[in-house]
């Protein structure tokens, strides 16, 4: 066997074995997944259930949410129907109901046959996916806005929540189209999101994911945002431009961490596989929305030497830190704080004290690769501070080789290496030749 292909084995059993919790944490869970038209006008649908097979393999419940924004412009295009719009939602008339209704027809059977599927020699073979569709939704209304009347448009009301649960109960994926009916009999026209949302709402649900042209919500610098808490996706919001999908699909992530779904994602549906590894990865791949920040800093203990040394070791092999002994570690243990992301640690630092020259080293400073972005490296040096502060310490210093823009761009100041306290400068490596920088607390 060729090293290229046992490379290739060693980093599938890798990627097998760390996603492992992943697998324990969802199954039995209920995710719900929502997907614009442009899937099945796109050909995307069989990537879509490849992936979608592999989460009812696991036994996690799945609820899918379809669009149908597409089929129902053709279907208007069709019959000589024209497009209206106001506030961002379709103006659905008595002939417009009619091309939504076919349109939705259309995109569910399309998207029932390709679950359905179960070719040999495919991801698909055995795969036995049973869909069930139904009178789910109960819907009112949207009536009329700033004088404009939406007709046939409408908004949820209730969601069937027994009815959606027995089905999930028989091992069946449950498919939703964005239509919803009133109590009277009247059909109304709803959005994709509003529907979505509901239904997580609703049933709990551990998950609800938005697949979505780009790759997530930007921040003014058009930089892909991994992971926001609802406050923070709503300022992005209000000060950085986002892609049409994500202005509608990011407000329905933010109402559901609100009101009870404990995570909302919105993923680009035009990666291979990005549902699994947003759902499989630590990293993940789009934008993920939270109630509250998850990562929690603490002191570290024993148990997080292993932790703490994974992220030091690359750094080390790289030159940007002095590599630790796992027994110094252990010795200094109280000197470390740990950012825990769950059961991850993602991010470390120490404190060395000087007491008698009232100084204090920042030491050991290791964020995770894949969560930099999210100001991580900031909060754990804003927490050595404030230690440091509360010991009464006067000046925090460090020692830097190759992120020394980093410190000055937070209030560090070069120094010369007397200004070190006396012991440290007794071991200062000079082959090594860091630069010292210091900030005044």
């Amino acid at each position: 066997m060729a090293r290229s292909d046992n490379k290739k084995l060693e980093a599938f059993v890798k990627w097998f074995r760390s996603a492992t919790p992943f697998i324990h944490e969802f199954g039995e869970r209920t995710i719900v997944i929502a997907f614009g038209g442009e899937v099945l006008t796109d050909g995307d649908m069989m990537q879509l259930a490849h992936d979608i097979n592999v989460l009812v393999s696991l036994e996690i419940r799945v609820v899918l949410v379809h669009g149908t924004r597409p089929q129902i412009e053709e279907q208007l295009k069709q019959h000589g129907v024209q497009s209206k719009y106001a506030e961002g939602r379709r103006i659905t008339d008595a002939d417009g109901l009619k091309c939504v209704k076919e349109a939705n027809g259309i995109a569910r059977m399309e998207i029932e046959a390709t679950l359905s599927t179960e070719l040999a020699n495919s991801p698909m073979a055995g795969a036995d996916i049973r869909v069930s569709s139904g009178n789910f939704i109960t819907a009112k209304p949207f009536g009329v806005r700033n004088g404009v009347d939406f007709i046939h448009t409408g908004e949820v009301r209730k969601v069937d929540v027994e009815g959606i649960t027995r089905r999930l109960d028989d091992d069946e994926v449950v498919l939703l189209s964005p239509i919803g009916f009133s109590p009277t009999g009247d059909i109304f026209n709803l959005t994709l999101e509003d529907v979505a949302t509901s239904v997580a709402i609703a049933m709990k649900a551990e998950k609800l994911i938005f697949l979505t042209e780009t790759m997530g919500a930007t921040d003014s610098r058009n930089k892909l945002v991994g992971e926001v808490t609802a406050l923070q996706a709503q300022e992005l919001l209000g000060s950085s431009p986002q892609a049409e999908d994500i202005r509608y699909y990011l407000p329905a992530a933010i109402r559901a961490v609100r009101e009870g779904v404990k995570r909302a994602h919105l993923i680009s549906r035009h990666v291979d596989g990005a549902l699994l590894i947003e759902l499989f990865t630590h990293h993940g791949i789009g934008t993920m929305v939270v109630l509250e920040s998850p990562d929690k800093l603490r002191n570290a203990t024993l148990n997080d030497v292993d932790g703490i040394l994974a992220l030091i070791d690359p750094l080390a092999e790289r030159g940007i830190l002095v590599a630790r002994s796992r027994e110094s570690i252990e010795k200094e243990i109280d000197r470390f704080v740990v950012l825990a992301h769950e059961d991850e640690v993602i991010g470390c630092a120490a404190m060395n004290p000087y007491q008698g020259e009232k100084l204090a080293e920042l030491a050991c400073l290791a964020v995770n690769p894949f969560y930099r972005d999210g100001g991580r490296g900031e909060r754990i040096l804003a927490h050595i501070e404030k230690r440091a502060k509360d010991r009464n310490f006067k000046t925090l210093f460090v020692l830097s080789t190759q992120t020394t823009q980093w410190f000055v761009e937070r209030g560090f100041a070069e120094a010369d290496v007397n200004a070190l306290p006396a012991e440290r400068r007794e071991k200062y490596n000079h082959e090594r030749n860091s630069k010292v920088y210091t900030k005044a607390l």
